[in-house]
């Protein structure tokens, strides 16, 4: 009985000061990596510690997930760069800074969920005025999942819409939905609940299917300045866009499609003042300037920060982005091969046929327009197709070849990825072109692939090899008895073993 006067310490090894000390000050010194994986074990454990005062349990969380951050902070670093890793370490990046953040917004949200059903527990009070910092930390770890999970071109499971509407709500009726704070040290501005709430919201609702990683992290750091621009709100709003169920945890729809009768977790998105915002930031980018107060992660030029914007541009508006072409479902496949080497072969006549019952290079393509299709095929976690790819691809019976890039990536449920293929040729060329140096055509050719249908009046487009096109170097080729003589004009886009490259053609002589 008298036992029972005192209470229990908590079973746990960093329930001890000195120990919790040794533990923080050796992931202080740790590689990043290291100390990733040193932390998610002290995670698992934690799931499972007994007799914590309330106040304690979430203090050593905290304390915990503030000495992982500048390690993830390295990690992202080494993987938006990705194109130059090898795949499993792309994949094993991914993996560990994605299950990182799951796993800590579940412990800041068992810490709410205690408070919640034993309002009289130990610790309860010492915790209370932490409870907006944890409900912050945990919506904003959901909100960076979402953005991995962009990175990785994987869908939003219904679980994490529900998880951060309901968060949200809880928040608000809490009381300190809207309350600024600071979640990490080290970190610039403030936050809360609700706009990590709406930051999730502008990030998906921004098309980021269509943009590598890095474009990507450039969107995220821009809604992160313009978020207190939009606007979230319980009533219809003549420029709303979007609405979302926080209760049901829906995920975010465009006004087009009814959100039906009203009910208390119905929200609306609108860009509010950020669309005007983002215009005059697009002026200033294309005279060359970039605001310093806008934190990008980095120094990008405007050729780099030019298409990011206009993207953005296009999905911030309040009408809905239009089809240029209209689309047709189809049941049908293609052969497909991929890189530049393997479409330069192709189109100058030396690759033979594939065999249409390989199922690796068989697509199903399940409906086109004019300028592409949508496909569907199996894709592992471990396969090297990605946007931007360059194709080359053969419709079932037929002969003719078609060029195509990759430009939306989505993985759906098992092993599978729906890809948007846009249609660059489809009567492409494979030519040796000779660069001109003081009026004389050099000895060693380059190879090239002729995009004869996707030229203007007077121009010419290139598919060249990565580095190919040298503004400050004419190239000539022959074709059918005529000599053509191209003087560069500018470098239209560059993929990751090709470039386009658009060319004033003054002459034709033969």
């Amino acid at each position: 009985m008298i036992l029972q006067l005192f209470p229990k310490r908590p079973d746990h090894l960093l329930a001890d000061s000195k120990e919790m000390k040794r533990v923080l000050a050796d992931l202080l010194v740790a590689k990043a990596a290291n100390a990733i994986d040193e932390m998610m074990n002290w995670f698992e454990s934690l799931k499972d510690a007994k007799d914590f005062r309330l106040g304690h349990y979430f203090d050593i969380i905290r304390q915990l997930d503030e000495a992982g951050q500048p390690h993830l902070i390295r990690l992202a670093r080494d993987y938006l760069p990705s194109t130059n890793l090898p795949l499993a370490e792309e994949q094993r990046l991914w993996t560990k800074i994605s299950r990182y953040w799951s796993e800590i917004a579940g412990l800041y949200a068992a810490c709410l969920e205690r408070a919640q059903l034993d309002p009289k527990g130990k610790g309860v009070d010492a915790f209370k005025p932490s409870m907006p910092l944890a409900a912050a930390r945990a919506q904003a770890a959901r909100r960076i999942q979402v953005k991995w999970l962009a990175f990785h071109y994987g869908p939003i499971d219904d679980g994490l819409w529900r998880t951060m509407g309901q968060a949200y709500l809880a928040a608000e009726a809490a009381g300190y939905a809207q309350k600024l704070l600071q979640i990490y040290p080290a970190q610039r501005g403030l936050t809360s609940v609700a706009q990590q709430y709406l930051h999730a919201i502008v990030l998906f609702t921004s098309s980021m299917d269509s943009l590598l990683p890095g474009q990507i992290e450039i969107v995220d750091r821009l809604i992160t300045h313009f978020l207190p621009r939009f606007v979230l709100a319980a009533d219809c709003r003549p420029d709303s866009v979007y609405w979302v169920d926080a209760a049901a945890g829906s995920v975010p729809a465009r006004l087009a499609l009814s959100p039906g009768l009203a009910r208390p977790g119905l929200r609306f998105f609108s860009p509010g003042t950020a669309l005007a915002k983002l215009e005059e930031l697009i002026q200033l980018v294309e005279h060359g300037e970039v605001p310093a107060d806008i934190n990008l992660g980095g120094d990008f030029p405007p050729n780099v920060l030019l298409p990011v914007l206009r993207h953005l541009r296009l999905y911030w508006t309040v009408q809905a982005p239009q089809r240029r072409h209209q689309r047709h479902p189809v049941k049908t496949k293609m052969a497909v091969l991929h890189g530049f080497d393997a479409s330069y072969r192709v189109f100058s006549g030396a690759l033979p046929g594939l065999d249409a019952n390989r199922e690796d290079e068989v697509w199903l393509v399940e409906n086109v327009s004019l300028g592409g299709f949508r496909a569907c095929l199996r894709h592992s976690p471990g396969d090297p197709l990605k946007l931007g790819t360059l194709l080359c691809l053969q419709p079932e019976g037929g002969d003719n070849w078609l060029l195509g890039v990759v430009r939306r990536f989505n993985r759906l449920s098992g092993e599978h990825a729906s890809l948007g293929i846009q249609l660059l040729s489809r009567q492409a060329q494979s030519i040796e072109l000779r660069p001109r140096r003081s009026g004389f055509a050099a000895v060693i050719g380059l190879p090239g692939i002729w995009l004869r249908d996707g030229s203007g009046s007077g121009l010419v487009r290139l598919l060249l090899p990565q580095g190919g096109f040298n503004l400050r170097e004419s190239l000539e080729f022959n074709s059918a008895g005529q000599r053509h003589m191209l003087v560069p004009a500018e470098l239209e886009e560059s993929g990751g073993d090709y470039e386009i490259g658009r060319f004033h053609n003054p002459t034709a002589t033969a």
